[in-house]
């Protein structure tokens, strides 16, 4: 039987927060054999892929109001994270090349900044990386770039206000 974290981003989702760092910061304190029973004002689909890929299964079920509860599990065999590790999917802690293209999207609504980076990667080949400022996580981006085989890692500057995410094309483990 799993014993299972609760967090409930409810309240940080109400007040138009954006919870995904709360959540991976969660993951990341999960000592082996927890699970992460998670409350949300929606049931949160892209967040699915990016746990399974840190091999979690989900089961999901609407709870009334529109809320949701998410136990993610940890899968049968899936190998230990080591404590403190990123919660992105990249091939390795290895050191990545230099940037070969620079996308600067703070500017931009959403979709648009997704859009140009997806956009970008279909013109690189295989083992360039990609660097992108955002004015947010984009946690939609995350299964896309995984759907597509590419690796990522991401992080907010020093400024708190800055997102950088590297994309290493066609890398994912």
């Amino acid at each position: 039987m799993t014993d299972f974290v609760d967090l409930d981003v409810r309240p940080i989702l109400r007040g138009g927060g954006e919870p995904f760092a709360k959540i991976m910061e969660a993951v990341q304190g999960l000592t082996p054999g927890q699970g992460l029973r998670l409350f949300a004002t929606f049931k949160p689909a892209p967040l699915f892929h990016v746990l399974g890929s840190q091999g979690f299964t989900h089961e999901a079920k609407e709870i009334g109001g529109g809320d949701w509860q998410v136990e993610f599990t940890p899968a049968a065999g899936a190998t230990e994270r080591a404590p403190g590790a990123r919660a992105t999917p990249s091939t390795a802690d290895d050191l990545w090349p230099a940037a070969a293209r620079e996308l600067d999207n703070r500017d931009l609504d959403p979709p648009e900044p997704m859009v140009r980076i997806l956009a970008a990667t279909e013109t690189m080949t295989k083992g360039e990386v990609l660097s992108a400022l955002l004015c947010r996580e984009p946690i939609f981006l995350f299964p896309e770039l995984a759907k597509r085989g590419h690796a990522w890692r991401g992080g907010f500057e020093p400024d708190g206000k800055t997102y950088r995410v590297l994309v290493r094309i066609g890398a994912a483990a």
